[in-house]
């Protein structure tokens, strides 16, 4: 086999992969925790920082959503009560995002479900 071929190959192998893992993640974050992916991943991206609160631009920064869909995955859960948003006091531009009480127990709840999948697929792909 050529060797631009086995790339390939191995990069859709990497895909199909992550494409089952994160469906199988998808349907057990929503029916468990009604959560979908990216909510889970936004609640997990606030709780790994040292600080209370982290700034929209450097979320988005840090994850596989774009601005406005990431926006759109705020606006939801500030809805659910699970995040709050304010404005930064030195450019009011700056909006940042802070877990609430119930988004740190969601996500707490949430990430054993998290932990279950990813070592019952991990796992097996390993």
């Amino acid at each position: 086999m050529e060797p631009e071929t086995e790339l390939v190959d191995r990069w859709r192998s990497l895909l199909s992969s992550y494409n089952s893992v994160a469906a199988q993640l998808e349907r057990a974050l929503q029916e468990t925790h009604g959560l979908t992916l990216s909510d889970f991943e936004t609640l997990d991206r606030l709780t790994s920082r040292d600080c209370d609160k982290r700034r929209m631009q450097d979320l988005a920064a840090a994850m596989y959503l774009s601005q406005s869909a990431l926006s759109r995955t705020v606006a939801r859960l500030e809805k659910s009560g699970l995040v709050s948003r304010s404005h930064c006091e030195d450019d009011r531009r700056g909006v940042f995002v802070e877990l609430t009480a119930d988004g740190f127990q969601r996500h707490a709840e949430a990430r054993k479900t998290q932990l279950t999948v990813l070592s019952e697929h991990l796992a097996a792909a390993g």
